[in-house]
């Protein structure tokens, strides 16, 4: 008695396709995405008094630009053949489960920000936000992390509403800063 081994069922031709340039997805999400940002900023109204040398639409248009021009490069890379590395160059174990003890630690934390930055000012809710972002990733110097956030967050706000003019709600320190 022979037996005969038959081959496997070949996958439709659609989904080998769709599977060999699977990548061209991340070109049409890029391609739309800069569609969006350049549609936004050339449709942006902007009073005369608020423009500087640049001006606010300058940015948006130039990442909408480059935006469309990684779409285009990657899908033409993808249809020559290119392909991403795959996952074996991360350094995560992909079998392991999520530490969903650090994920909503992060998400409380980003969320508490959202909801102090009224009334406590940036000042204060950027150094309660740094600080529990590095508690929630496994920092436990007590000693040292709450002058870092500190100080990260009265350097951030300094640097942002000084020095780019882009105004953060001071909240009970906006006198002191």
């Amino acid at each position: 008695m022979t037996a005969t081994i038959e081959p496997p069922e070949k996958a439709p031709e659609s989904k080998s396709w769709l599977r060999e340039y699977s990548e061209l997805g991340v070109s049409v999400l890029l391609l739309a995405l800069g569609i969006l940002v350049l549609t936004d900023a050339l449709t942006m109204e902007v009073d005369i008094e608020q423009r500087g040398p640049i001006g606010p639409k300058t940015v948006p248009i130039v990442v909408g630009i480059g935006l469309l021009v990684i779409a285009v490069l990657l899908a033409i890379d993808v249809l020559r053949g290119g392909r991403g590395e795959a996952e074996g160059g991360e350094d995560i174990d992909l079998s392991e489960p999520a530490d969903m003890r650090t994920v909503l630690l992060l998400s409380g934390v980003f969320l508490g920000f959202a909801v102090l930055i009224g009334p406590l000012g940036f000042p204060i809710a950027g150094a309660l936000l740094f600080w529990g972002a590095a508690y929630a990733l496994g920092s436990r110097r007590l000693d040292r992390d709450p002058l870092i956030a500190a100080v990260l967050s009265v350097v951030t706000y300094a640097v942002f509403n000084n020095l780019l003019g882009v105004p953060l709600p001071g909240g009970p320190l906006i006198g002191a800063l």
